[in-house]
């Protein structure tokens, strides 16, 4: 079973992906407001997939990102879920180690292709 982290500081936008997610068949999701806590989630469990925000307090969602790629468990993919959409936003998350990038906001069909194209599971 694949095991989400759902890391964003909106409870609201949090409860829409994980309805989403939830519809498209992915029900093991655990949920993270901001990057210090994805990062204490991740040294405490395993995860198949980081649906991760961009802009958040306390740490951003590039910072985490960036955090992760050099960490323990930097081959766990992520996946940048954020209202960013700017070129050099999607290119500054990819090269700093993103598999995918969304722009919110999104339909839930998008998503399962985007999950799809980087675990191959859906």
């Amino acid at each position: 079973m694949t095991k989400i982290l759902l890391v964003d500081d909106s409870k609201t936008m949090r409860r829409i992906q994980k309805n989403a997610l939830g519809g498209i068949g992915f029900e093991d999701i655990e949920e993270a407001e901001h990057g210090e806590e994805a990062l204490k989630k991740l040294s405490e469990t395993d995860f198949n997939l980081i649906l991760l925000d961009w802009n958040m307090p306390i740490m951003n969602g590039i910072d985490c990102l960036r955090a992760i790629k050099k960490g323990e468990k930097k081959d766990t993919p992520v996946i940048m879920v954020t209202s960013e959409s700017q070129k050099s936003n999607i290119i500054e998350a990819i090269q700093a180690g993103a598999a995918n990038y969304i722009v919110k906001p999104f339909q839930p069909k998008i998503l399962k292709e985007k999950i799809v194209a980087v675990i191959g599971e859906g």
